[in-house]
């Protein structure tokens, strides 16, 4: 991994980087602090221009105001429309699916160069013993995490678990050792620094995905090659996109925010650290920062399954263009055929069966199915009476009432942001078996919303009228409250 920066590589930067591009603006204050506070402090991941351009005449209505006329003389329109130019790179427009109006969000280069002018402010305290930790605990997780031998692992959490124990007897003793409020101080800040760049990185990498999928597109459009080898290529580089170091540390962050009891941890050391007295004025938005999380990594999935299904369709139209070749070709030949038709052969001549050949592969030929035998009774009675039928069979269906469960489910949200189907279970069993849990796995409703996360299965027990134990393997399934941000609907998808 190069550190080293170059004069070639800096010169490259200052001439290219949209975030250096932005930082040498005449109005460089102006888009750092309007779209750092629309995308950055609010988290707005996707904006109308309509909106946008309307909260930014009002900043340029205050500025001329207090700067005087003229200080910022063109329209905020004109202000978007020129942050947006692919030359400079500071937002990215385009139109979501299914919608006829345009739409804003900042790419990387806003969210880096905010963060270097943030930088640049004095701070009154820096701490450098949390980071110091973090440093330590990093070196040791990757040297303990590599160690392929048995004995030297063993020393490692023996000598882990007599530290534990030490520290279990003093204070069993009543020496109970308090981190000072300026090691807390220091602990919060490297916290809130480090949560808010997580924020910025979902950004980066969602911008990532896209150049992956450019890139892709690019060279399924200039593929000479046969379509085979185009699958093969187009499937491996999908693949490789998930199983790359980044697709892999996402899926695991992803799965993270998707663990009921990692997220109710996080909740509670989050409120507690909140209340110290030693944080002071303790930053707000770091209550719903797990939220904002959940939020940015669900619109990052929610682009890669968008740029998946626009792949699709554009191998599609690929398809189309070649069957389109075809019929052309196919015409062509037809248009000879008739044209060559009333010209003398010369005493050629060949006759064909039929126009196209009739093609039966070995197994499309049916196997032999002896025919079921009909038991038929020649030794009536003779008895013509009326015949009783049991037909309470066709009046025995089940229905199972969409209601009670949504009642059941918001009773349950009722004191937690988030509960899994089989704690769920585990507390309200079904009652009408199998049918019942397929209808907890598609209510809709607008007070919480159901998450299904298929990296991860979960295994559902019942039991039917007959007292026999019955089980289903699911996905993990959680309902979450409506208001813990947008959830992938992904089983009614599809």
């Amino acid at each position: 991994m190069r550190t080293a920066v170059e004069f070639d590589d800096l010169e490259w930067l200052r001439r290219n980087d949209p975030g250096w591009r932005l930082l040498r603006a005449d109005h460089a204050a102006l888009v750092l602090a309007f779209l750092g506070r629309v995308f950055v402090e609010e988290n707005i991941r996707s904006i109308s221009a309509t909106e946008l351009a309307g909260r930014l005449t009002d900043d340029l209505q205050a500025l001329n105001d207090r700067l005087g006329e003229g200080t910022f003389p063109r329209s905020a329109k004109a202000y978007l429309d020129d942050w947006a130019q692919p030359e400079v790179g500071w937002l990215r427009k385009y139109y979501p699916p299914g919608s006829d109006e345009v739409f804003f969000d900042a790419t990387p280069a806003v969210e880096r160069a905010l963060a270097w002018v943030q930088s640049l402010r004095g701070r009154a305290f820096v701490g450098t013993e949390s980071r110091l930790n973090i440093v330590l605990e990093l070196l040791r997780q990757m040297v303990f995490g590599a160690e392929t031998d048995p004995d030297v692992r063993l020393t490692e959490l023996y000598a882990r678990r007599a530290e534990i124990d030490a520290e279990i007897e003093r204070v069993n003793a009543g020496e109970v050792e308090l981190l000072e409020p300026a090691a807390q101080r220091d602990r919060y800040q490297q916290f809130v620094t480090t949560a808010r760049g997580l924020l910025g990185d979902f950004r980066e990498v969602e911008a990532n995905f896209r150049a992956l999928d450019r890139s892709l597109r690019e060279q399924i459009a200039t593929w000479n090659g046969s379509k085979g080898d185009l699958l093969d290529e187009v499937v491996g580089s999908r693949h490789s996109i998930a199983e790359s170091d980044q697709g892999r540390t996402f899926h695991a962050f992803y799965d993270f925010l998707l663990s009921p009891q990692r997220q109710e941890e996080f909740s509670d050391l989050l409120a507690k650290v909140q209340q110290l007295d030693a944080i002071g004025d303790p930053d707000p938005r770091m209550r719903r920062i797990h939220y904002d999380w959940l939020d940015a990594a669900e619109r990052t999935q929610a682009t890669v399954r968008m740029l998946s299904e626009q792949l699709r369709r554009f191998l599609d139209d690929q398809v189309w263009l070649e069957n389109r070749r075809v019929m052309d070709l196919l015409r062509s030949i037809e248009s000879h055929a008739i044209a060559l038709r009333d010209q003398p052969l010369g005493g050629l001549r060949h006759d064909i069966d039929a126009n196209a050949p009739q093609i039966t592969l070995p197994m499309e030929r049916p196997l032999y199915r002896p025919r079921a035998k009909q038991a038929l009774r020649s030794d009536a009675d003779g008895d013509t009476g009326p015949v009783t039928l049991d037909v309470s069979a066709l009046f025995d269906q089940v229905y199972v009432d969409p209601t009670r469960l949504r009642g059941t489910v918001r009773g349950e949200l009722a004191g937690a942001s988030q509960v899994s189907l089989p704690d769920l279970l585990a507390r309200h069993p079904l009652e009408q078996g199998l049918a019942e849990l397929v209808t907890y796995l598609s209510l809709r409703d607008p007070e919480f919303d159901v998450l299904f996360d298929e990296q991860r299965q979960e295994q559902v027990r019942w039991r039917d009228d007959d007292g026999r134990l019955r089980s289903a393997v699911l996905p993990a399934v959680s309902f979450v409250r409506g208001g813990a941000g947008p959830v992938a609907r992904e089983v009614i998808e599809r």
